[in-house]
């Protein structure tokens, strides 16, 4: 059967945190294992208001194909929407619609790479997108973290080895796995590295409006001058992940080639999505409906991080998010991480092991992922509990 499948599909294994959300089924079970948006905060009824207003004025406009690079009042709406606390959009950029933000991942991935071809990577890192570059023939360069900030030293000797790579794929916001936040600096320095070495930087931010501090650092899409940074900005996290929307922002020689692949995978964007969003883009207000989701969200991380203070020992370190939905939490050596998981999804509490988000998940690691945004309060602090008591044997 072997024989069938393609080598670039053979290094692609399930999703171990889909494998794990397969459990989760069970509403018995605690879930810290996926990364779904708190349900509460949708626009349930802007969402319907502005729907059955289209579909009695104008339905054919939604239920008839659209053209690849999306709707024009949508792009125009998130034109608007991501720029509006800073300039994301060059003069040299062109604006697409996605089928959410890990669509990106794959057209840029199919734009510039043949099979064989390194793609440097942050790692941890979001396993939807190792696995998307996977399955698109790359070869992963993986570079790690110190003290909660990207390894530039390491960044370097990626971006300089050989062959050259084609793109570097990083979560500067509120990262995923780990919840960790880059440094204005070091967003700097990344970027002095990626125009030393002429290296395309795919800059993934879906978390950024999920901030719990009123003051945002600046996107490297904001801070590039040189055209090298391909901006990912999804509406996922802060509308419904259900509408599967995003947009792409980037030189047009790049972005226009990923319209030509897109051809090829969707043809376009669900239009009812596209203009739905672009109504609530237009009329919604959006700060008001961003301001309760991130007290939505801090109030849920507040409360996991006091009670994982007071449940967990004091050997088991975990990170401080200032925003977004993950916390990443690092046990001693000498404890097995997968068979904890086993051990917690036994009485009833699901997490993530954090050899899911490395490249290479044979090799040992010593760490978990726990999602915040999805369980209520109770299942938060019964659950934690949970996890602190099976720490102590």
């Amino acid at each position: 059967m072997n024989d069938l499948i393609s080598r670039k599909m053979q290094s692609v294994k399930a999703s171990a945190i889909r494998e794990i959300l397969k459990a989760t089924s069970n509403p018995d079970i605690i879930s810290f294992a996926g990364g779904n948006p708190a349900p509460e905060t949708f626009p349930v009824e802007a969402i319907r208001e502005i729907s059955d207003r289209i579909l009695s004025e104008n339905p054919y406009s939604v239920l008839q194909y659209g053209i690849t690079e999306g709707d024009s009042d949508f792009l125009k709406q998130a034109n608007i929407f991501f720029n509006r606390n800073e300039q994301v959009t060059k003069d040299n950029d062109m604006i697409i619609s996605a089928t959410g933000s890990q669509q990106i991942m794959d057209l840029l991935s199919k734009t510039l790479c043949n099979e064989g071809d390194i793609i440097v990577s942050e790692e941890p890192a979001f396993l939807g997108a190792l696995n998307c570059f996977k399955e698109n023939g790359a070869l992963l360069r993986g570079v790690g973290f110190k003290n909660e900030q990207l390894d530039l030293e390491a960044l370097e000797e990626a971006f300089a080895s050989s062959p050259k790579p084609k793109f570097f794929y990083t979560i500067p916001n509120f990262q995923n796995p780990m919840g960790t936040t880059m440094s204005l600096e070091v967003r700097r320095q990344v970027l002095a590295l990626a125009k030393k070495y002429q290296i395309i930087i795919l800059e993934d931010n879906p978390y950024g409006a999920i901030r719990f501090t009123d003051q945002a650092i600046p996107s490297i899409k904001s801070l590039d001058q040189d055209d090298l940074v391909i901006y990912a900005a999804s509406l996922s996290k802060i509308m419904a992940p259900g509408m599967r929307l995003a947009v792409c922002i980037g030189r047009k020689d790049i972005v226009g080639k990923m319209v030509v692949a897109k051809q090829g995978a969707d043809v376009h964007t669900n239009l009812w999505a596209q203009k739905v969003s672009a109504k609530l883009l237009e009329t919604y207000d959006m700060d008001k409906h961003l301001k309760y989701l991130r007290e939505v969200y801090q109030k849920k991380c507040e409360l996991m991080l006091k009670t994982m203070d007071q449940a967990f020992k004091q050997r088991v370190t975990y990170t401080r998010p200032k925003g977004g939905m993950f916390i990443w939490v690092t046990m001693p050596d000498h404890i097995d991480v997968n068979e904890f998981v086993q051990k917690a999804l036994k009485h009833r509490v699901a997490i993530v092991p954090g050899a899911s988000f490395y490249i290479d998940d044979s090799l040992p690691c010593h760490s978990f992922r726990m999602n915040f945004s999805t369980p209520s309060d109770e299942n938060i602090i019964k659950g934690v509990r949970i996890l602190g008591e099976l720490m102590g044997k």
